[in-house]
């Protein structure tokens, strides 16, 4: 099959070494490329084609007309909603957790008591006993992933939260990127809990970065990108993880190994059973994660 070149002066490249940009929107970076042409196309001109997307010329060069059905409902790459801002969930979900760290600085120790993850533990308190995830508080598995205490862990998985999050946000949709976030956080937590000492507390947003990090590379892959990249940054990351002290390396694991298999489901689920599929995959997931924390619980009462 003959494949088109973009023209040189409509590859909406940015200057040497920087990123894409769309070839009707200069200013609006992009990771999209047309599946014909090659050129890059924002989340307001690409169109779902039945392998990926292409551009509103490729479409009226294939149908011969000015319109075509899918112009008017375009679809990402997953089949979500292509939505007007592509990174709504990810500025809403950086929001909640800074607003959750300004909290902490005000409120101090008792708040991140009630949202740290543990499995057991005497909490200090006569009058409240002994508490943890083993004890009924499965909310620390979730509350945990927006929890931080110091500026640099923060800001480390926020930029880590806006330079992938954006990018897989406008591939997936808004409702199955949400989807990979939390399962991707609750699953970092659910190995946390089963292999660390229930007494050792756990925070962060680690987990739930380190598997968009799995569905970026997965993503890469499935739309043809250079690889090199992101493998570097896992094999940074992963190294980091391993080597400095006081990171709990089960939140990176359980994150990226969920983040990436739920995003092999997303993107290359068969286009006849493609919710089934995702939402199969999502759902299998979150039964993982509570057939870990049920017996991790049972193991420790």
């Amino acid at each position: 099959m003959e494949k088109h070149q973009p023209p040189e002066d409509q590859d909406g490249s940015a200057a040497a070494g920087g990123p894409p940009t769309c070839y009707r929107h200069p200013d609006r970076e992009t990771g999209i490329r047309c599946t014909r042409c090659e050129r890059p196309i924002c989340t307001d001109c690409m169109i779902g084609a039945s392998v990926g997307f292409q551009c509103p010329e490729c479409v009226r060069e294939a149908t011969g007309t000015g319109h075509h059905p899918a112009a008017s409902r375009p679809r990402t790459l997953a089949g979500g909603s292509v939505a007007a801002d592509p990174r709504l969930v990810t500025k809403i979900l950086l929001g909640i957790n800074i607003a959750v760290f300004i909290a902490v600085l005000a409120a101090g120790r008792p708040l991140v008591d009630d949202l740290l993850l543990f499995g057991r533990a005497y909490s200090g308190d006569p009058a409240v006993g002994i508490e943890g995830v083993a004890e009924g508080q499965w909310y620390r598995l979730l509350t945990s992933v927006f929890l931080h205490q110091e500026v640099l862990h923060i800001a480390f998985n926020m930029m880590g939260l806006w330079w992938l999050g954006g990018p897989l946000e406008a591939a997936l949709g808004r409702a199955r990127y949400l989807a990979l976030y939390l399962l991707s956080g609750l699953a970092g937590s659910a190995l946390t809990y089963l292999t660390s000492d229930p007494a050792q507390g756990s925070l962060g947003a680690s987990g739930a970065v380190f598997g968009l990090m799995g569905a970026t590379a997965v993503l890469m892959r499935r739309m043809n990108y250079d690889m090199r990249p992101v493998i570097v940054l896992l094999v940074v990351n992963l190294v980091f993880t391993f080597t400095w002290g006081g990171i709990a390396w089960q939140a990176h694991v359980g994150g990226l190994v969920a983040g990436a298999l739920i995003a092999i489901a997303m993107v290359h689920a068969p286009r006849e059973r493609r919710d089934l599929v995702q939402y199969g995959a999502c759902a299998l997931v979150l039964l993982a994660v509570v057939g870990i924390v049920l017996a991790r619980t049972a193991a420790l009462t």
